[in-house]
């Protein structure tokens, strides 16, 4: 039987296929060398180690979602599967992802147990607690030799003195570092001499400040009564812990400052409040001062002795109006008797005697008004304006 005689392209074409199918995705370790990022935006090098080393390609499509520029002469580590360039021959690892060794690890497993973490809830805000505005005692949890405990004792010291501060020393570095911090948080929460926490250290690279990325770390302050305030790094260093505790500061001195109130401003507020209770007090004594003065006038008023004496000076007015209307009405009376004494007086027939005339009666006193009521040697009486007559009748005339 004649054995089956390959092409180049064959050949090239099921080791690519073997390669592929018995390879799957895979991390690569190695150094860069000959990196050629070529028009397309494609990049080309080769991955090497002190004994051998491998051609790798990686495409547009991929090298977008990088976050740095790839060099020759890095140490990295690819996420690639394995292949064979058909064309050339070449074997080559086709690469998805390329991280830095050391920080590539370390930010993996930050976002793994950051994943983790946050599908279990622990960075869900419901579950931050609120933060004393005026706290009465404060935790720190740091190094006690590091340059952050300064800072921060530095900035309470400066504005809010009236707290005191109780120091929780720990390792903030090093793999013992995670269960001294674990311990601190649970002592504390145990002693109850606080109401915050700072959990804080300085700057440093991702190594440095891996112990606040321990998952025993971040489940402690999940778990702990007290509110939490981590100031780890520097501002644009972020981990676990910023995520789970109750506030995230940029550092250990912003986290100071976060949770300490302002004397300064305490200081003027307190002031412009005792100005204005000031001012409230005494508009209120006034205003108190006038109306303790009206009830004064009116219980004055109001007081037996007072009433009686109104009523007395009301008697009094009362008694001389009266006076004054019985003198007009004795005056009014006294005019009307003289109208009606000058009236009568006109008519009276005594004035009439004054003018000389003479009122005749008979016997029987009855007026004589005509002289055939009368007969000669009749007595009568004449009435003069001053005296009396009696006369008797000699002749009778009885026409004027």
């Amino acid at each position: 039987m004649q054995e089956h005689i390959y092409t180049i392209s064959e050949l090239n074409q099921q080791a690519r296929n073997l390669l592929e199918t018995n390879f799957a995705r895979i991390w690569v370790e190695g150094e860069i060398s000959n990196f050629v990022c070529p028009s397309s935006g494609h990049w080309y090098f080769s991955l090497k180690d002190k004994n051998a080393q491998v051609r790798c390609a990686m495409f547009r499509g991929h090298n977008n979602r990088l976050k740095f520029q790839p060099e020759s002469g890095m140490h990295v580590i690819v996420f690639a599967r394995v292949s064979l360039y058909e064309g050339r021959g070449d074997f080559q690892l086709i690469v998805e992802k390329i991280e830095e060794v050391g920080f590539g690890r370390l930010q993996r497993a930050f976002e793994q147990l950051k994943q983790k973490l946050s599908a279990e809830g622990l960075f869900d805000e419901k579950y931050k607690q609120p933060l004393p505005e005026f706290p009465q005692q404060i935790g720190v949890i740091t190094s006690s030799t590091g340059a952050a405990i300064h800072d921060i004792l530095s900035v309470l010291k400066r504005r809010f003195p009236l707290a005191p501060v109780i120091i929780y020393p720990t390792l903030v570095q090093g793999n013992e570092a995670a269960p001294q911090i674990v311990n601190a948080i649970q002592i504390a929460n145990l002693r109850k001499e606080c109401d915050v926490l700072l959990v804080t250290r300085g700057g440093g690279s991702i190594e440095d400040l891996w112990s606040f990325n321990e998952e025993i770390v971040a489940r402690a302050i999940f778990k702990s009564l007290i509110p939490v305030v981590a100031g780890v790094g520097h501002e644009i260093d972020f981990t676990i812990t910023d995520f789970v505790a109750d506030h995230r500061a940029p550092t250990p001195s912003a986290a100071a400052e976060y949770i300490s109130p302002n004397q300064h401003d305490l200081l003027q507020y307190l002031t412009k409040t005792k100005q204005r209770l000031n001012y409230s007090i005494n508009k209120n004594c006034e205003h108190q001062q006038i109306n303790l003065s009206n009830l004064a006038q009116r219980i004055k008023r109001c007081h037996p002795i007072q009433q009686l004496q109104d009523k007395a000076q009301q008697l009094d007015c009362i008694e001389q109006n009266l006076l004054a209307a019985q003198f007009r009405l004795l005056e009014n009376k006294q005019n009307k008797l003289q109208l009606l004494s000058r009236t009568l007086n006109t008519i009276s027939p005594l004035a009439t005697l004054e003018r000389g005339y003479a009122i005749i009666t008979n016997q029987k006193n009855m007026v004589i008004r005509k002289s055939s009521a009368v007969k000669i040697g009749e007595q009568i009486n004449a009435k003069l304006a001053a005296g009396k007559l009696q006369c008797t009748v000699e002749k009778i005339y009885e026409k004027d």
